[in-house]
């Protein structure tokens, strides 16, 4: 009984510890890996192996520091089963169509996935802390990281994202510090090479923002492409995440929202948030008339429009993730 109760102690107070820390290891991990599904993964492997371990756990580093050295190594390993994960404009040129049928669902490419903000942002975080997790889970940037070797992008996400020291991100690693000085240096130089140019984005809390998704879901619910007309930005873009069918130009765009939007009632669409950008739930009408779950759609809003909408179509798995139902509540 006394082996007993002392194990139940040791779980209670690891669980006290550790907790804390689920949400911003959650946005580590998707930041290494560009997948909400497998960061949820090695999260959990990553408390599994501080479990194991904790009886060991020595203090010679602070917990949390311990914590990321094992995510990120989980991470690495992760990561040596396979590629980059990508978007549509990563793998090609625009579709030069935009009457034609989207391209097929191309299961052969690792598809760079949505997160909610609800599951990576400190509900009681200070502002300085939620604005700085918020630039950095911007789908721009994660498109942009997976292009950096594993290692560098360890590096980057360590030292520039998270702010550890060089000394305690080599521990981590395994390395020297000058190792992770001249990493860091090299992951600088290729980010400026895969995105010399950043536009400021809104946040979207602020009321431009929360203007231009209004926009967005009263062009699709009404079939109105003058409204989503009056949303997009000349040089705006539309990546249909699944396949490698992607549009740019405002008014390639609109041909292509031509048969997109349906009729009147088509669609209905529940505002949210992801990576710290608006985006709406899609649900289409099926044949009965329910509005079932399609995917969801994540807008880059700027200070003159709408630059990119993102079309992740998920179905009910990915709403589900966003905490929204299969079926439309208003079917």
């Amino acid at each position: 009984m006394a082996d007993r109760a002392g194990a139940a102690a040791e779980a209670g107070e690891f669980a006290r510890r550790t907790e804390q820390y689920r949400r911003e290891l959650l946005a580590h991990c998707y930041r290494m890996l560009g997948s909400a599904d497998e960061a949820e993964d090695l999260v959990q492997e990553t408390y599994l192996r501080a479990w194991r371990s904790y009886g060991t756990f020595e203090g010679r580093s602070s917990l949390r520091v311990w914590l990321y050295r094992i995510a990120t190594n989980a991470c690495l390993t992760a990561l040596q089963q396979g590629g980059r994960r990508a978007l549509p404009s990563g793998l090609g040129g625009p579709a030069d169509d935009p009457d034609a049928a989207p391209d097929p669902p191309d299961t052969g490419v690792a598809w760079l996935q949505p997160i909610a903000d609800t599951l990576v942002t400190p509900p009681s975080a200070d502002p300085a802390t939620i604005v700085e997790t918020r630039e950095s889970l911007r789908l721009a940037l994660i498109a942009s990281l997976q292009y950096l070797p594993t290692r560098q992008r360890a590096v980057l996400i360590l030292r520039e994202v998270l702010g550890f020291p060089a000394t305690e991100v080599a521990a981590m690693l395994g390395t020297s510090t000058a190792a992770v000085k001249s990493a860091l240096q090299r992951a600088r130089a290729r980010l400026d090479e895969v995105a010399p140019e950043r536009d400021h984005l809104t946040d979207p809390t602020e009321p431009h923002a929360r203007a231009l998704l209004d926009q967005y879901v009263t062009g699709f619910q009404n079939a109105d492409t003058t409204a989503l007309e009056r949303a997009l930005r000349a040089d705006a873009a539309i990546e249909m995440v699944g396949t490698r069918t992607w549009f740019s130009g405002r008014l390639t765009c609109l041909r292509h929202l031509t048969h997109a939007v349906g009729s009147p009632g088509d669609w209905r669409m529940t505002p949210t948030t992801a990576n710290a950008q608006p985006a709406a739930a899609a649900y289409l009408r099926d044949g009965h008339g329910n509005h079932r779950a399609y995917g969801l759609g994540v807008l880059t809003v700027t200070g003159s429009g709408i630059a990119r909408i993102l079309v992740f179509d998920g179905g009910a798995d990915l709403v589900a993730r966003f905490g929204l139902p299969p079926v439309h509540p208003g079917s």
